[in-house]
């Protein structure tokens, strides 16, 4: 088994310096159905799009205009990799830090669509991924001295948590952590995703933003109130702390600030990449500077333009479709993907 870090010129062209936002963790495939309503066993036409959910990240931060956007995974020497590898620079991202591993295949992930609120996944990665096989001589160079630049992790990865996938954890070499970056990069936003993993914690860092939802919020911190996770968080050592609560709308805390905007209405058509196209608009506000609520107005509105469209890494939006939702107050002023229930 090996990783091997493959600079294509048809499909990669590294430049020297540190990229200012990286994120890190998976990568694959998405094979969403074409049809709406219907199990698996039912679906007979495909589409084919770039996911997981970090380099949703990447690619929803580089379609807001940021340049200079990379993303650490990995995926296999296949088709689907090479295909993956492409797609991403062709939406902006830069795939200098994506290992080629010959051992595994890149992962190919399968959707039902039941609007408005059910969406199962189903995700081929046994008996592993190549997106877990990423060990720290795959990391970025040591960089600016300054050490600005800011890593985004959505992996299940905690700082100083190994990316979770395979119980075998004591297998050299060791495996990379999201801590291996921090003398490298300024800022650091982590993304709660439980799925599965509830045996991890969260240990004090220098974390500048975090998200997740409630029951992300007691898995990483043991609350479920909105304010009183964020409040943990806080005294954790994070900058922002943002929880997301659904009709509620989103909870974001700082040491001087608390505000709650609603959620942006939306006619729900998939689900799934909401949270990324919102984590990508948040690094976009975070990176331009903008005022915590105008960051989150952004944010939410991004997550809810990608819920009104079918699939995930090609549905973010641009700014401009951002700055015409918020002066329409709806995601139907961009048309989106519609659907009616079988009568």
């Amino acid at each position: 088994m090996s990783n091997v870090l493959t600079y294509d010129p048809g499909v990669s062209a590294p430049p020297p310096s540190t990229p200012p936002v990286i994120t890190m963790g998976r990568c694959g495939v998405d094979l969403y159905p074409l049809q709406v309503g219907v199990g698996l066993e039912h679906v007979t036409s495909f589409g084919k799009f770039l996911g997981g959910s970090s380099t949703n990240i990447a690619v929803a931060t580089a379609q807001l205009g940021n340049t200079g956007v990379a993303t650490i995974t990995g995926v296999g020497d296949d088709p689907f990799g090479r295909w993956a590898r492409m797609e991403m620079k062709r939406l902006g991202v830069d795939d200098r830090y994506v290992i080629t591993s010959d051992a595994y295949l890149t992962p190919i992930t399968f959707c039902e669509i039941f609007p408005p609120d059910h969406f199962p996944l189903y995700f081929y990665r046994r008996p592993s991924a190549p997106d877990l096989q990423i060990t720290p001589a795959d990391m970025p160079a040591t960089g600016d001295p300054q050490r600005e630049g800011l890593l985004v992790h959505r992996h299940r990865a905690l700082p100083g948590a190994e990316l979770v996938g395979s119980p075998d954890r004591a297998r050299p070499p060791r495996r990379a952590r999201a801590h291996d970056l921090r003398p490298r990069l300024a800022t650091h936003v982590l993304g709660l995703d439980r799925r599965g993993e509830a045996s991890v914690r969260l240990v004090p860092g220098p974390i500048d933003g975090r998200r997740g939802q409630p029951c992300r919020c007691e898995v990483a911190v043991g609350e479920t109130d909105p304010d009183r996770a964020a409040d943990a968080l806080l005294d954790r050592g994070v900058q922002i702390a943002i929880v997301k609560q659904g009709p509620l709308g989103t909870l974001a805390k700082t040491r001087d600030e608390r505000i709650v905007v609603p959620p942006t209405p939306t006619t729900p058509y998939n689900g799934l990449g909401a949270g990324d196209a919102f984590g990508g608009s948040l690094i976009d506000g975070l990176l331009r500077g903008l005022d915590l609520e105008t960051t989150i107005r952004r944010a939410s509105a991004a997550g809810a333009i990608v819920a009104s469209r079918l699939e995930c890494s090609t549905a973010m939006p641009t700014a401009d479709d951002i700055d015409r939702v918020l002066e329409a107050g709806h995601t139907d002023v961009l048309g989106g993907a519609h659907w009616t229930e079988e009568p």
